[in-house]
């Protein structure tokens, strides 16, 4: 069976390292105010560095992040679903485009922003892409460098796939909305994957229900052993089928 990671910043090794950088994707859809649920929320952790927005005569309307009743936020995510990955869900506050911002300093294989954004040199995806791995797709960025020779830092598209283990939702959290796809659940403290919803093709994804959890194969984690590439973390997750 499969191994699965939840991926971290291992700070005692990106403390060597200088670099840092402050950014966000270029566009971005609205937060959504729900007249059902009477919510104004947004979501984190549904990031497609590589969708370009520039072709829609419209771009300019996701440029300004703010709330929008929740139809006219399902009519912008109608404009910009042709271009994104087929099957994403893209809930409010989903962001596209590369990176914009500055950075400075000398920087790792990775660099973390949070816990869910994640640079790569791209020697190191390169690296990386050499053993096989899947799913490893890297984005270009536009930050903007103090220093005049600056590495090549690429933004990784990873994309929500599987989900967590049902056992992982408390009794008293109600369903997702049936309108706006809500749905108020808190990290658990101790994350169990459903192994039924596990992907098959990719290294790398982000879980799907909870995107701000980025997880890792025993593939990746061996390879990024192997090639001695400082900065991620890797916490091994228990995986069980929801199907008793």
């Amino acid at each position: 069976m499969t191994r699965y990671f939840w991926l971290r910043e291992d700070e005692a090794a990106t403390s060597a390292f200088s670099g840092s950088f402050d950014g966000a994707l270029k566009w971005a859809l609205p937060g959504a105010k729900c007249s059902e649920c009477g919510v104004t929320w947004s979501s984190w952790g549904h990031h497609y560095p590589c969708v370009d927005l520039s072709s829609l005569p419209e771009h300019a309307l996701f440029e300004q992040p703010r709330p929008e009743p929740f139809t006219g936020f399902a009519r912008l995510r109608a404009l910009v679903r042709p271009l994104a990955p087929a099957n994403s869900e893209l809930p409010p506050g989903t962001e596209f485009g590369p990176r914009v911002g500055r950075a400075s300093g000398a920087f790792g294989p990775f660099t973390w922003q949070g816990t869910s954004i994640l640079l790569v040199r791209r020697d190191a995806l390169e690296q990386l892409q050499a053993q096989g791995l899947r799913g490893l797709t890297g984005c270009r960025t536009e930050l903007r460098f103090r220093q005049k020779t600056a590495p090549e830092l690429l933004d990784l598209q990873i994309e929500p796939r599987g989900r967590l283990h049902p056992d992982c939702v408390p009794p008293d959290v109600p369903p997702p909305c049936p309108t706006c796809g809500r749905f108020a659940l808190s990290r658990p403290d101790a994350p169990v994957l459903d192994a039924d919803s596990m992907p098959s093709d990719v290294d790398l994804f982000r879980v799907g229900n909870f995107a701000t959890m980025l997880i890792g194969t025993q593939r990746l984690m061996e390879a990024v052993r192997l090639m001695e590439l400082p900065g991620i973390a890797f916490h091994e997750l228990p995986v069980r089928s929801a199907v008793s």
